[in-house]
């Protein structure tokens, strides 16, 4: 089968999988070039309310297809960084899923998700200096603002991997799962974030990068929603909370 990224959409969640199994999941340029639009299709699409990232089998994803960088390293690099920061951007909530090797370009990934959970067998690694490649200053600003500059530095300048135990003390993880209990808790995780509402999750998210530029907009947007009322009812009423406000198209 040809390296693809695969999805589906259930209740709400769309579960993206990296799907290269002969490569343990490397990014092909092909497939790195699909993240982008693949992002805005399910960003436009009302049904889908979160994302989940995962690799096929028992890897998340190994980097990028060494044998592609053959060509230009530059171009796969800077096409790496385009699916990053489309990832970043993406205006729901994203949640990596992660087991097996989460290394190089796999990491980078991750890192531009909301959240990451892993199971406990999980490598987390990332690899420029084994080729000789500049971490762009996006990624690296990115995986400090994670892990803090200290550990980026152990990371960035040895390539050496660290278990799931060691990325959660660092902060590059946020929950770590026992060995069989990663889909499950995936699954229910990624649920609640789908009943939540959108408004408050797509404005936090903003906030929380850094963008506060448009606090006006956000306060607009909560007057007119109804998003307050139906939270306070249903909590009143003792039921779930039907939240109706759907990110709003560029």
């Amino acid at each position: 089968m040809e390296p693809q990224l695969r999805h589906t959409v259930t209740d709400g969640v769309a579960t993206v999988v990296i799907d290269h199994p002969a490569k343990r999941n490397a990014m092909t340029e092909d497939m790195w070039r699909r993240v982008p639009p693949l992002l805005a299709e399910l960003a436009a699409d009302p049904a889908v309310r979160t994302v989940v990232l995962t690799g096929e089998g028992g890897t998340f994803c190994a980097g990028a297809d060494i044998s592609s960088l053959r060509g230009s390293a530059q171009t796969a690099q800077d096409l790496a960084v385009r699916a990053e920061e489309a990832l970043a951007a993406f205006p729901k909530p994203t949640l990596a899923a992660v087991r097996g090797y989460c290394v190089g370009g796999g990491c980078q990934l991750a890192a531009a998700c909301d959240l990451r959970f892993a199971d406990e067998d999980a490598s987390f690694g990332i690899t420029p200096a084994k080729l000789g490649i500049v971490y762009s200053a996006s990624s690296t600003r990115r995986l400090v603002s994670l892990v803090g500059p200290a550990t980026a530095k152990y990371l960035l300048f040895s390539g050496e991997l660290i278990g799931a135990e060691r990325a959660l003390r660092a902060g590059l993880v946020d929950e770590v799962l026992p060995s069989g209990g990663l889909d499950k808790r995936v699954a229910e995780f990624a649920r609640t974030l789908a009943s939540r509402s959108r408004l408050t999750q797509a404005a936090a998210k903003e906030f929380a990068a850094g963008h506060t530029g448009r606090e006006a907009y956000w306060r607009d947007q909560a007057r007119g929603s109804g998003e307050t009322a139906e939270g306070v009812a249903a909590f009143l009423e003792r039921r779930q909370p039907r939240f109706t406000w759907r990110v709003q198209a560029d």
